[in-house]
């Protein structure tokens, strides 16, 4: 009897001591600092040296991040600077588009990525004045054009 209480002791000690440390790695894993996400700028200096099948979602995060900061500045009422945020949205769409047809990778999530874009752009289109319409069509319209490529390079036509 006391053999099989002292097998318990020793069972129970390491249960115990498992669960400290499964404690402590929750705890520091928490503590950890959060890395800041990077910058555009960053984002497009390591397009570069980016490898042909990573390069996609690297175009499509800048694109997005573009389309955000577009987004603000039209709210805050700097065309100008909306208006380069925009021309850059379009750019990495397409360099995403021909980076997935290329490698045929990513071509759905690329797809799916560029529609919501655009979906973003008409309600953009919508909010702002009527001179900056016309911008914000142009942009929508190139990035509809990226999804026609990617959707025919999907699913291409069969001769017949």
């Amino acid at each position: 009897m006391e053999e099989v209480k002292g097998m318990l002791g020793k069972v129970n000690l390491a249960f115990l001591c498992a669960g400290a440390a499964i404690f402590v790695l929750f705890v520091f894993s928490l503590s950890a600092t959060p890395t800041e996400p990077a910058t555009i700028e960053e984002l497009k200096a390591r397009l570069a040296s980016t490898r042909p099948k990573d390069r996609t979602e690297l175009c499509i995060q800048i694109a997005e991040r573009q389309l955000e900061a577009a987004d603000k500045s039209y709210s805050t009422d700097e065309p100008e600077k909306a208006r380069t945020a925009l021309d850059d949205v379009a750019s990495f769409a397409e360099q995403a588009r021909d980076s997935s047809i290329q490698s045929r990778k990513r071509q759905k999530q690329t797809e799916i990525a560029v529609r919501r874009m655009v979906r973003k752009l008409f309600d953009i289109k919508r909010a702002v004045n009527h001179e900056e319409q016309v911008s914000v069509g142009a942009a929508i319209d190139r990035l509809q054009r990226v999804r026609d490529d990617l959707l025919a390079a999907m699913f291409p036509k069969e001769r017949k």
